[in-house]
Order: structure tokens, then sequence, then C-alpha cells
């Protein structure tokens, strides 16, 4: 076991992809010397020299291009995004030759290809620095999309990713960088990308988040608890593919669920998944399926960066409204909540 952050992780998961294999390459935008903007490749240049690790100038369409370029000549090229808004220009590659060169060459040529996003807010950056991007990458066929929320899923969940045969968009919660926890390096602790974790145990409704919400859910999941409800907590890990099979088996369970997501809720990922959920789990459903998102609007300046996240009162106060027999009092669990 070692304890590490989540930046660490990542680093050491980059680490040992190089190591494992000569055909793992990591380039972007100061990746290099610098380390990255978050140092999440820091001393990578120094032990494997700048054939492995290299900086680009700053074009990301070029990076992308130049990535799917290696794929084809059997290298596995792991791209750094600086920032999640700074992606949008690579945008065109991704959707029109990373997402589908494999079926363009009906599996002649895979795109093992991975490409790293810190996103989310959470950090009080300005604009164009704390987008919350997956549901443009989980709307298009052939890419996997994937956060992790724990130090131990950064670093197997990365791994995994470079390994896997198809192009990966890896986002990375900013705001969970510095987030530190115990990790096995050495024996695997944690399911296989494409499968969601139960990170809480309960029985009167489900919550399900992913990345950077998954905390903000075990927070209210803890609130809740001190006032006599027990609530799940899913983590999906994975957006594409989605673990079906395990979030509606909690909801089954529970009867009762909340999507909690950071992005703008029209159209996100939390929508996919309460339609999902009222499809399969008509039947077992005691309330509708709620979801609590960031508001439809940009992203706002830091100065109002917290009244624009979802946080723990607006997911109780979600909570609240899922019209249980004994109606829990929710009001005192987190100050400023509204009955």
């Amino acid at each position: 076991m070692a304890e590490l952050t989540m930046a660490q992780a990542l680093n050491t998961a980059l680490r040992d992809a190089l190591r494992a294999d000569e055909n793992v390459l990591v380039f972007g935008e100061d990746v290099g010397p610098l380390g990255g903007v978050f140092r999440i490749t820091d001393g990578l240049t120094a032990e494997f020299g700048e054939e492995r690790c290299f900086d680009t100038p700053l074009a990301e369409a070029g990076i992308v291009g130049l990535a799917v370029g290696l794929t084809m000549g059997g290298f596995r090229p792991v791209v750094e995004m600086q920032f999640d808004a700074f992606a949008y220009p690579a945008f065109e590659q991704i959707v029109s030759h990373v997402a589908k060169t494999r079926n363009r060459t009906r599996g002649r040529l895979p795109a093992p290809l991975v490409i790293r996003v810190p996103f989310g807010g959470g950090i009080g950056g300005v604009e164009h620095h704390c987008d919350s991007s997956e549901a443009y990458y989980a709307h298009t066929p052939g890419l996997k999309v994937v956060t992790p929320a724990t130090v131990a899923d950064a670093y197997w969940l990365l791994r995994d990713a470079i390994e896997d045969p198809d192009p990966v968009v890896f986002l990375e919660p900013k705001r969970l960088y510095w987030a530190r926890d115990e990790v096995a390096l050495e024996t695997r602790s944690v399911p296989p990308l494409g499968r969601a974790v139960v990170r809480r145990s309960g029985v009167d409704a489900t919550l399900v988040a992913y990345g950077p919400a998954v905390p903000v859910a075990l927070e209210a999941a803890e609130a809740a608890a001190r006032e006599g409800l027990e609530l799940e907590v899913v983590d999906l890990r994975s957006v594409v593919p989605l673990d079906d099979v395990t979030v509606m088996a909690s909801v089954r369970r529970t009867g009762r669920c909340v999507v909690v997501q950071e992005a703008q809720g029209f159209a996100g990922v939390g929508a996919e998944v309460a339609a999902r959920v009222q499809e399969r789990c008509f039947h077992s459903l005691a309330a509708p399926v709620l979801r609590v998102a960031g508001f439809d609007v940009p992203y706002p300046p830091p100065v109002v960066e917290r009244a624009h996240l979802p946080g723990v009162d607006r997911v109780l106060d979600a909570v609240y409204r899922l019209q249980f027999d004994d109606e829990p009092d929710l009001t005192h669990a987190v100050p400023g909540v509204a009955s």
C-alpha cells in the first residue's frame, strides 16, 4: 500500500505504463520538463527521454491528429489536453477520426489512444478552465469515457485505459487532484473499466454519481444518515460503457433514485441515466427519478462558482422530494436546506 494523492496516482500509472510497454508515448502542451500544469507528468521526460514524453505546440487539433497517425503505426499515445475547454479545437479530430477509425477499417486499425482531460470546476478557475464536457464525448459512438473519483481508481482506470484497444477519453476531476488515500499498486483492488461500484450501502434511496460529484453524494448520504435515512451511493466510474446492471440492481433495492452530476443538466449524462432507470426499473420505483446538476448557464466566474456547483444541500433537497412514507426531516442535516 502506498499513500498517494490522485495526481501522484496518475503520475505513477503513466510511469508504470511507460515502463511496461515501449509503444506507450506521452505528449501534449507542457507535459515534458515542466511536468504539466498539475504536475501529472512530473519526472517522466527525465526518466524516459524526450522521445517518449515530449512537449507539443499549442495546437490541440494537431496533437490529436498526430496521435491518430501514431496509433496506425502501432503506438499507444497518451495525450493531455491542458484544460477541458481547451480541448474543443480538437473535437473534429476526436469525433471524425479518433472515434471512427476502428469502425471505418472494419477492425483492421484499432485506435488505442487515451485523451487525458483535466475537467470540472471547484478550483476557482477562470473562463475556459472549468467545463464539464463529458456529454459531448459520451454522445459520440466509438469513444469510451471514464472518470475516476478515488485515488485507487485514478491509478487502475488509467492503466486500463492505456491498455484498451479502443480510444478512451479520460476525464480527471481537477478538484480531486489533491485528494489523498492509500492505494494497492501491486495487487488490483478495484473492478475493471466499465464497472460501477457501490461506494456506500443503503436501503432508502440510490444516489448515482460520477467523477467530482461522488464525494458530494457521499457527504450528502452521511448527512442524511444523521437524520435516519440510509442512502446508497453508486459511483459510475465509466460513463461509456455504462454499467446498467449495478445501477439498476441498486435502484430496484431502494425504489428511489437521484442522479448527481456537476455538468449542466439539459441533455447531460444524468438525463441518460435517469431515462434508463425509468425504463428498466419502472415497477420498482416509488417516486420519479430526480436529477441534481449544474445550472444551464456558461460556467460562472469564481466568485459565484459555489452557487453553480451542486452541493450537499441541493442533493438533500432532491432526496426530500422523493415522497417517503415517513417523511425525513432533512432541513437540519445541512444548514440552509429548505423544506
